[in-house]
């Protein structure tokens, strides 16, 4: 089955952040449509002028839209969401061009299971700490991205 735009988003949101209340998901929508929307680097390429399936769907970027890790089913998967009124209210309000103020250009975030960030994520060094929010911690792009 072919998911929409809006259908994928507000699984995504789910799945990688459904537990971290609104700002926890609007700060995941807000990096998935940075990403969507970036205009050099790595990411302008994947999404191709917008592509929010290629954002989502890209190798390695989020263990939610992968229905196998390290070789094991993975039931956390967009797949196995069913996302309610809250996810799709999330999921609209990102393809509107909101944004989540706190997270600003950030491309990336993680959860470490430890109290602390890393001061830098992805490990080439194109991103730097710049807030936390729930359980994931949220990098904005170095100098180094747009050469990625």
């Amino acid at each position: 089955m072919a998911y929409s735009d809006r259908e994928l988003l507000a699984r995504i949101i789910q799945c990688e952040a459904g537990g971290e209340g609104d700002n926890g998901m609007k700060a995941v929508a807000t990096v998935v449509m940075n990403r969507v929307n970036a205009t050099e680097g790595e990411y302008a390429r994947v999404s191709q002028g917008g592509n929010i399936r290629n954002v989502i769907f890209q190798t390695g970027q989020f263990d939610c839209a992968r229905e196998t890790i390290n070789g094991k089913y993975n039931s956390q998967n967009i797949y196995n969401m069913q996302p309610t009124d809250v996810h799709y209210e999330i999921a609209d309000w990102a393809l509107s061009g909101n944004k989540l103020n706190e997270i600003g250009e950030c491309l990336w975030y993680y959860n470490p299971f430890r109290p602390t960030c890393a001061n830098n994520f992805p490990s080439n060094g194109s991103g730097i700490f710049h807030t936390r929010i729930g359980y994931h911690c949220f990098y904005r792009p170095t100098s180094l991205y747009a050469n990625t």
